[in-house]
């Protein structure tokens, strides 16, 4: 079987081809400004190559997404995973030999790297009866491998550069071979870029630039000029896998396109003044109002209040009956009027005495719970649990497992349990805080840490920072807590 690949022309009208072989024993950089075609370059060779090696390609941008109809890969969405999981897949990805496309758009830049770190790790830490070759396509390397630091975490900076240098230097004896491409030479690290055996070097502006793309082409710096003439798609190129002397090549048609294609001048919309005045200015979304005040408590008058204290304090009837229990509704409207009050972070002295004080003025002499059962109810109801779910047998079992829950934890507990069930986004820290009575985020985010530790709940961080929360015993999981300032 030939391991030639047709890259595209060269200006006398041959055919420019790339040894498939010695690529995958020697790594590929390509260069180009933006606008270069040093996607078009990439895609072409993904393209060409598809049939004979496995393919990785690291999309910071989603544009090779559409690889996958046209030739079987597999599209990872990296903000759907955590870390662990995406080296889990990256696993799996080198075991099983299949082809993806990890596209990490809409991710920030941190998380980016992070994400490719933890990736392109795993792939390089596969057992040796994994080594099997394959293409490790890195688009905008620059990013992954910074020549400085910048404006990302050191953390994210150090795995990432840490992953890529791996790749590039030793890379080759576990199969992998690493094709990278960048914008800017001067922004990539040096022990990255001077790995690569093969180069590919496209239209560039910057001085800086030039004489690198010059030195790595072995031309001497006066000939660097030529670079700044190239045309789109035009390529200087040279190595074991294409040519021991440097020549130019104008990259061939491609079958597949970005996502997000290419722009086209148009002509703009024929419209007059008034046309233009309403389009711009008319049904303006309105301000959003303030929210309502509070309604006004009603409070009943002191007169009436006294008398009814006084007449419940009396002598019981001479049928000598003992009082009506109150009624579940009534208990459920105390606690749910304590709940609204939202006052969580009072004494729980003080909290029993107001319940009593409430439970008289709705007729009930005496409080229907001890100190400790109304501190479990009172919890209950924070997590919008009332007598409806606790007769309901759907919810014996998470009630069974609460009762070995800490009484202090128990709110945040049945909280995350009522989403779980409902399969609704995971409570925000603010809305925790709020039932386990609290102002602290910090000690909220230790709580559940505990709670984690102890299996009473499982919680789970997208890279899109997106928490999800589980009851491991009872197989309920939140959908992702909802982001503020995200997108719909």
């Amino acid at each position: 079987m030939a391991t030639d690949i047709e890259m595209g022309n060269t200006p006398d009208g041959g055919r420019a081809r790339l040894d498939l072989e010695e690529l995958l024993a020697s790594r590929l950089l390509v260069q180009g400004n933006s606008g270069s075609g040093k996607s078009h370059l990439l895609r072409r060779l993904l393209e060409q190559s598809a049939g004979y090696v496995q393919q990785v390609v690291i999309d910071p941008e989603g544009d090779f997404v559409t690889l996958a109809e046209a030739f079987g890969h597999l599209v990872i969405e990296a903000a759907d995973y955590t870390e662990a999981e995406s080296a889990s897949i990256a696993a799996r990805v080198r075991q099983h030999r299949i082809s993806v496309v990890l596209n990490m758009e809409g991710l920030e830049v941190d998380a980016q790297l992070r994400c490719a770190g933890a990736f392109l790790n795993r792939l390089f830490d596969a057992p040796r009866d994994q080594w099997y070759p394959a293409l490790v396509v890195v688009d905008e390397a620059q990013l992954f491998a910074p020549a400085a630091a910048g404006e990302v975490a050191e953390d994210a900076r150090r795995v990432s550069l840490a992953a890529m240098t791996n790749l590039m230097c030793r890379g080759r004896k576990r199969g992998l071979a690493g094709v990278i491409a960048t914008q800017r030479l001067a922004k990539l690290a040096k022990n990255v870029a001077a790995e690569a055996s093969n180069f590919l070097m496209g239209r560039t502006f910057l001085d800086i630039d030039m004489v690198r793309a010059a030195d790595l082409l072995g031309m001497e710096r006066r000939q660097a000029e030529q670079i700044r003439d190239l045309a789109r798609g035009q390529f200087l190129a040279l190595g074991p896998a294409l040519a021991r002397r440097p020549f130019l090549v104008h990259i061939g048609e491609v079958k597949t396109s970005g996502a997000g294609g290419s722009f086209a001048l148009a002509p703009l919309p024929s419209l007059d003044q008034g046309d233009r005045q309403a389009l711009l200015f008319d049904m303006l979304e309105p301000e959003a109002p303030p929210p309502p005040p509070p309604l006004p408590r009603q409070v009943e008058p002191v007169d009436h209040l006294l008398a009814r204290l006084a007449a419940e304090r009396s002598e019981p009837a001479d049928d000598g009956e003992p009082p009506v229990p109150p009624s579940p509704e009534t208990i459920d409207a105390v606690l749910a009027d304590m709940v609204a009050d939202r006052d969580e972070l009072r004494a729980p002295g003080a909290l029993f005495h107001d319940f009593g004080l409430r439970c008289r003025m709705r007729g009930v002499a005496l409080p229907p719970f001890s100190p400790p059962v109304f501190a479990r109810r009172l919890a209950l109801a924070r997590a919008g649990i009332f007598s409806a779910e606790l007769a309901d047998e759907s919810w014996a079992t998470a009630l069974q497992l609460a009762e070995s829950v800490p009484e202090d934890m128990l709110g945040v507990f049945m909280t995350i349990a009522r989403a779980a069930r409902d399969q609704a986004p995971c409570p925000s820290d603010d809305d925790i805080a709020r039932v386990y009575g609290t102002q602290s985020l910090g000690r909220i985010r230790r709580l559940l840490a505990y709670m984690e530790s102890k299996n009473y709940i499982a919680l789970r961080v997208d890279l899109r920072g997106r928490r999800t929360a589980a009851i491991p015993q009872l197989g309920w999981t939140t959908e992702p807590e909802a982001v503020p300032g995200a997108a719909a």
